[in-house]
């Protein structure tokens, strides 16, 4: 989401001294954190802070006491070691491409910045792995296999910025996790440092782990349980042939039921994206990739593998098209021109960014059977708030990614905008999905996890915490609700009302 610039008045004298106050905390923090980490790593004028004060949800900003620039997993050990001395709060952040807020600092506590490991550690094309960093870029995985004939296979439309350590906290997926699967499906261990300092080993290259799957609980933690310093991914070989059908329908639902009825009909497409006529134009004007603007909705749909297999599928697939009363077909005559769509797709949302001063990026998943019934909802609920909605999402999967266009300069549209993406959230509940597929819960949809999930299933997720994280220090406040805030919200009924777990409330 964008937001306009805050301006501030005169400060009064109570704000002065909470200032002063948070200067003096600061300075302090700073000269016990040099013993541990160079001076330079540590930044401390309000200039350096600025660029940390949120992700990609720029709407939520808050300044950090303090970033911290480890380059060393020793590093990283002995600031975690004081924080859990001192029960400083710790937000890890990679990149900052997170759209939910996850990487928000605390303004009580230390960014911890991991955008210096950055190496490729090992590449292993006959064991079919790579051993990263966390601050490596999703696309630079893949680039580096490329020579070698494989690949990284999750690749979110950020790939080009977003850091590996980010895809492991959010699970990340992108066009092609409709067959490859999201980031949980592709990583073989983790190396993490525990809120005490301690280094973990989980999973390993055995696609049988002995014990509690560890793995696929800290994938998509959202940096609650532990820092991730070190990360095993699995390579794939590059599929002999890839190609790509585009079909134009008239209609936002007839699309939605069509590519219920290519999954319906036996066909995995490696990807399958649904995108409707705004975010067509804008994608179109901003890529300049040959799309259809006159077209009420379009379906990419990838196929890959065998040669035969592939071209027995892309039969498949336009007969199945043709009885869902697609307008056209296309399927791309060369690899320039099927990368060349996908680039289409892979821009829109910085492309949307031109059809309004701001907008909001729902996540949110559901049954592809829902689709049609969904989107119509949306259409209503975009009319009744007066907000125009761009549709652009990982259909295969039913992971959607509405686009809510608004100006948050106009008074009161920003809080109808939360308000609408509020309700679209409860509707994916409603039809048996999820808040979320792939941007994390965070700070964004914080309240939305009170309609998910009852009080004890809630409660079972501080018991969590609580077991890798006793005294609440590392990223605090985020995905998990209070109880007290779920019987605020009036999204669940509450037992008494209070937390099992209170010192996890204390920040």
């Amino acid at each position: 989401m964008h937001s306009p610039q805050t301006h501030q008045g005169n400060s009064s004298s109570a704000d002065l001294q909470v200032d002063k106050a948070r200067q003096q905390r600061r300075l302090e923090l700073a000269h016990e954190l040099q013993s541990l980490v160079p001076e330079k790593a540590i930044l401390s004028r309000p200039h350096e802070l600025t660029p940390y004060e949120s992700d990609g949800l720029t709407a939520i900003k808050q300044t950090p006491l303090l970033v911290v620039l480890p380059e060393t997993v020793a590093q990283v050990q002995a600031v975690m070691r004081w924080a859990d001395r001192q029960e400083v709060p710790v937000v890890a952040r990679g990149a900052g491409t997170g759209l939910s807020g996850g990487a928000s600092p605390h303004p009580d506590g230390i960014l911890l910045g991991l955008a210096k490991f950055n190496r490729i550690l090992e590449l292993n094309p006959g064991g079919g792995y790579a051993v990263v960093q966390p601050g490596v870029r999703n696309l630079a995985i893949s680039e580096a296999a490329r020579p070698h004939g494989l690949y990284y296979a999750p690749d979110p439309s950020s790939q080009i910025a977003c850091s590996i350590g980010g895809n492991v906290a959010e699970n990340s997926g992108g066009v092609h996790c409709l067959k490859y699967g999201l980031t949980v499906h592709n990583i073989l261990s983790l190396t993490v440092v525990t809120a005490s300092g301690e280094l973990l080993e989980i999973g390993g290259e055995s696609p049988e782990q002995n014990g509690l799957d560890l793995l696929a609980l800290f994938t998509g933690s959202e940096g609650m349980l532990g820092i991730t310093v070190e990360i095993k991914v699995k390579l794939l070989p590059v599929p002999p042939l890839a190609r790509l059908v585009m079909a134009t329908f008239s209609s936002v639902e007839d699309a939605g039921a069509a590519v219920g009825e290519v999954i319906a009909d036996g066909i995995i497409p490696a990807g399958m994206e649904l995108m409707d006529n705004p975010a067509i134009r804008a994608s179109e004007a901003f890529a300049q990739c040959g799309y259809p603007v006159d077209a009420e909705a379009l379906i990419l749909c990838e196929l890959d593998g065998l040669e035969e297999e592939v071209e027995s599928q892309i039969a498949r697939v336009e007969e199945v098209f043709k009885k869902c009363r697609a307008e056209t077909q296309h399927v791309a005559a060369s690899d320039e021109e099927r990368l060349l769509l996908w680039k289409g797709r892979k821009s829109a949302f910085p492309a949307v960014g031109r059809l309004s001063p701001d907008y909001y990026c729902i996540d949110g998943t559901i049954p592809r059977k829902a689709l049609p019934q969904v989107l119509a909802s949306m259409d209503k609920m975009s009319k009744q708030y007066e907000l125009p909605i761009a549709n652009v999402f990982h259909a295969g999967d039913g992971n959607l990614h509405p686009l809510i266009l608004f100006d948050a300069n106009k008074p009161g549209e920003l809080e109808r905008t939360e308000e609408l993406g509020s309700k679209i959230l409860q509707l994916c509940v409603e039809v048996g999905g999820t808040i979320t597929g792939e941007h994390g819960v965070g700070l964004e949809k914080i309240n939305e996890m009170c309609v998910q999930f009852n009080s004890a299933t809630i409660e079972q997720f501080h018991a969590l915490k609580a077991a890798f994280d006793p005294k609440g220090i590392l990223n605090p406040g985020k995905a998990i609700p209070t109880l007290q805030r779920c019987a605020e919200f009036g999204a669940m009924h509450v037992k008494g009302g209070k937390l099992p777990f209170p010192e996890l409330e204390r920040f």
